[in-house]
């Protein structure tokens, strides 16, 4: 099988990287990103990485050229910004995507989407994916990653949609280091009674879940599928933790979420009148922070034979070990 796998040079993809190499079905993978990282690259026979723009159609035809299947990982991911940048980043370069996939006869599509399509500012419990959405998805990131699902849907492509939550391990740039710079620059505070309980997931079991995708016939086939380590944690105990194993004294102060989320909501509409630029706070990193969100991975384990094999402990020690050698405070 050869295989392109978009956003290679991310987190979720370098790791993944590492996953599908040591697979003996898998002969050659093309990774693609804008930019190489030197901590989130792989040297191996296998993969050859050709970095360019998925807007770009004539270097998504090219890179997907003598490939049988995509895993397609790239995003714009945040919280905030430009409508018309989200739109680019994750719905026209699905398209593009989707179209050459046609041309070159892919045999099997795998997307990355995201259970911030679940998110409602309220505790949800035991999610699954048949669930009805919210009626207003949270954010811009969360409605363009439900349109990139539904063309997939709607493509006529064999496909599978994996929905992770809160990925963390060795390689993490996102989740714990921006509550780390938060916590370095006086900024984080328990939000709520810190109670709270969320999924995480180790990186290593969504990989495994993405290889498990690109061997998956029917009945698992054209599926979504919420992936998690199935173990959900009070997520403050888990912050709490890493902080301390990182002689960071955690945070105790607790803020009530009505006072944060007004809070937020201010800082949200200056951005809006002035500079647009991202606020300190959002309404979602707030609720996230402060509201319980947990999914039922049964389906995953039932039908693609997902079983999470990195404890979510695991997880948070390669990545305190890992951060303690490239993490930048």
């Amino acid at each position: 099988m050869n295989v392109l796998i978009t956003g290679a040079t991310g987190f979720l993809g370098w790791r993944t990287l590492e996953v599908l190499v040591r697979d003996p079905d898998i002969k050659r993978i093309i990774a693609t990103g804008r930019t190489l990282k030197p901590t989130h690259t792989i040297k191996h026979d296998k993969v050859t990485y050709s970095t360019g723009d998925l807007i770009d159609k004539a270097f998504v035809k090219r890179v997907l050229k003598n490939t049988d299947a995509i895993v397609n990982a790239a995003a714009l991911s945040s919280p905030w910004g430009d409508k018309s940048l989200f739109k680019s980043a994750n719905v026209q370069t699905q398209i593009n995507l989707i179209e050459a996939s046609k041309e070159y006869g892919i045999k099997n599509f795998v997307y990355i989407s995201s259970p911030s399509l679940y998110f409602e500012y309220k505790d949800k419990f035991n999610i699954k994916e048949d669930q009805a959405l919210p009626k207003k998805l949270v954010n811009q990131y969360a409605i363009t990653k439900r349109k990139a699902e539904v063309l997939l849907i709607n493509s006529g492509l064999q496909y599978v949609i994996l929905r992770p939550r809160a990925i963390i391990g060795r390689g993490d740039t996102v989740i714990m280091p921006r509550l780390i710079r938060a916590f370095n620059e006086g900024r984080l505070k328990i939000i709520g009674d810190g109670k709270n309980i969320a999924d995480l997931t180790s990186v290593e079991n969504v990989a495994n879940a993405i290889l498990l995708s690109l061997k998956a016939t029917a009945p698992a086939t054209n599926e979504i599928y919420n992936i998690s380590n199935g173990a959900p944690i009070v997520l403050w105990d888990a912050i709490s933790d890493v902080l301390n194993r990182l002689d960071k004294k955690a945070p105790t102060q607790k803020i009530p979420y009505r006072i944060v989320k007004w809070v937020a909501q201010f800082l949200e509409l200056k951005s809006r009148l002035t500079n647009k630029a991202e606020p300190t706070l959002t309404q979602y990193s707030v609720g996230t922070l402060a509201k319980s969100l947990t999914m039922d991975i049964s389906k995953a384990q039932n039908l693609l034979g997902y079983e999470p094999k990195v404890t979510t402990e695991e997880a948070l020690d390669e990545f305190v070990k890992w951060y303690t050698t490239h993490g930048k405070d």
